[in-house]
């Protein structure tokens, strides 16, 4: 379509804020629909971890490759007000109460943990702050912003909560897990829940991934990412929760957080010694074969899907919104072939 032509978007998160910032390269000011806020669930929430070479063996691979390079580019070129990081990422084993008696190989960890390797270096893992990322790119599109509830899909538009219809001659559905309207595949939420520490400098530019045996037996994959800022983010919880109709109404599961703060705080003396800044709950986008829907909604005339990253949201948004932005314009992605993430038609 012709650059003239006027393109609404409809959620605020990173993927719709990805791709706003690259049709505005375009010389495209589009309009993005959002009901709450931008960044306002899972895009602000996440922990912001990225990863070169993780979804080698995929069909992401291509995609993250292209994205992890896009996010050092935009870092610099837009002056880095999100904490752009390089870390050093490793893996490691705990279990609750115990000391397992191998050296930790990092200052920062208490006793009970046992690295296992080192699974990333600055060349290949990298951090962001994920609600300053999607808000920074979001005020660099120069995209309108509207408040509004997409309700469904009309011919030429949208229709938004209490029957105003927003036209377009095209239509991105960029809403995560709200992104289910008539005629497009489904996606579902997976609830996660974390918490954010302020730790200053007490915790280096070290991500950890670990497998934490519980005194009941179950084993958790805690997270833990430093960010430029002097906090740390730490997940370990998700839940098949049902989906809220608003992202503001999403709550977090009973007792989700003091379980997750026990653990952190057996985890490391820093964490032991500092004050919690949020507690968070959100939904990540999920499609029923792993894989994102990205590119033209079959059999609907200038509508558009880009969402279903679930945990690679936010590492994968540059490159869906820098293809999202070629195929909108000139019929076809140039960096990423799109052919695995086109949109599957719900099965009759």
């Amino acid at each position: 379509m012709s650059p003239s032509g006027r393109i609404v978007i409809c959620g605020g998160g990173v993927i719709g804020a990805a791709i706003a910032y690259f049709l505005s390269l375009r010389g495209v000011r589009p309009l993005v629909i959002e009901r709450h806020e931008i960044a306002g669930a899972a895009s602000g929430k996440s922990g912001g971890f990225l990863a070169l070479d993780w979804c080698r063996g995929t069909p992401l691979d291509r995609l993250a490759r292209r994205s992890f390079a896009l996010h050092a580019e935009l870092a610099e070129t837009l002056g880095n007000p999100w904490g752009y990081r390089r870390l050093a990422t490793y893996a490691g084993q705990a279990v609750e109460g115990k000391t397992l008696g191998r050296p930790s190989r990092l200052p920062w960890l208490g006793e009970s943990v046992a690295i296992t390797g080192q699974i990333g270096g600055p060349e290949t893992t990298a951090l962001v702050e994920p609600r300053a990322f999607t808000t920074g790119l979001m005020h660099a599109s120069g995209a309108e912003v509207k408040r509004g509830t997409v309700v469904g899909l009309a011919d030429g538009g949208v229709v938004l909560e209490g029957g105003e219809i927003v036209e377009g001659d095209a239509v991105v559905i960029a809403m995560g897990p709200w992104s289910n309207f008539e005629g497009l595949p489904q996606v579902f939420g997976l609830k996660g829940h974390s918490l954010v520490f302020k730790t200053g400098d007490a915790i280096p530019a070290e991500a950890l991934f670990l497998e934490y045996q519980e005194a009941s037996g179950e084993v958790l994959t805690p997270e833990i990412f430093p960010r430029a800022d002097g906090t740390v983010w730490a997940c370990a919880i998700s839940s098949t929760s049902s989906l809220p109709r608003d992202p503001a109404d999403v709550m977090a599961d009973a007792g989700a957080h003091a379980r997750l703060e026990a653990l952190c705080r057996s985890l490391a003396p820093a964490l032991a010694a500092a004050p919690i800044v949020a507690r968070q709950a959100c939904f990540r986008p999920v499609t029923e074969d792993g894989l994102p829907l990205i590119g033209k909604v079959p059999g609907l005339d200038g509508v558009y899907v880009a969402t279903g990253h679930s945990v690679w949201g936010m590492l994968n948004a540059p490159a869906t919104g820098e293809a999202m932005a070629g195929l909108i314009l000139d019929g076809a992605a140039r960096h990423v072939d799109l052919a695995p993430f086109v949109p599957r038609l719900p099965r009759r």
